[in-house]
């Protein structure tokens, strides 16, 4: 089982970044799917979160309407659209997956993405 992300860069303040995240299988489709990050000498902190049929979306309260994320319509990868984007945005950015709604909000999914590096200067 993988998920891979991409997507990551370098950007200006101000800018938009999009993250991609594609599991290697199909099962993936039904699980829900999410978004974290670690900035250095921070612990690891939720994102967002996007159920199997995309019904329900989640924010952490520092990316509300800022960032937007979604799911392509085979359901197995995961995007998460970033704008306005603030130098404390800056993080690892990880994908992951669990079939239950509660694990990933609460931040214990059983699947996850290798990290994909996002840089915001100012």
């Amino acid at each position: 089982v993988q998920l891979q992300a991409s997507g990551g860069g370098l950007v200006q303040a101000g800018g938009s970044l999009r993250l991609s995240c594609a599991a290697s299988e199909r099962t993936f489709s039904t699980s829900t799917m999410g978004w974290f990050r670690q900035a250095p000498g921070k612990d690891r902190e939720f994102v967002s979160a996007i159920t199997s049929g995309s019904k329900i979306t989640h924010y952490a309260d520092s990316v509300k309407g800022r960032f937007a994320i979604s799911r392509d319509n085979t359901g197995t990868t995961v995007y998460l659209q970033m704008n306005s984007l603030k130098p404390e945005d800056t993080a690892v950015y990880y994908c992951a997956a669990d079939p239950r709604w509660n694990s990933v909000v609460t931040g214990t999914p059983d699947y996850w993405g290798q990290g994909t590096q996002v840089t915001v200067s100012s």
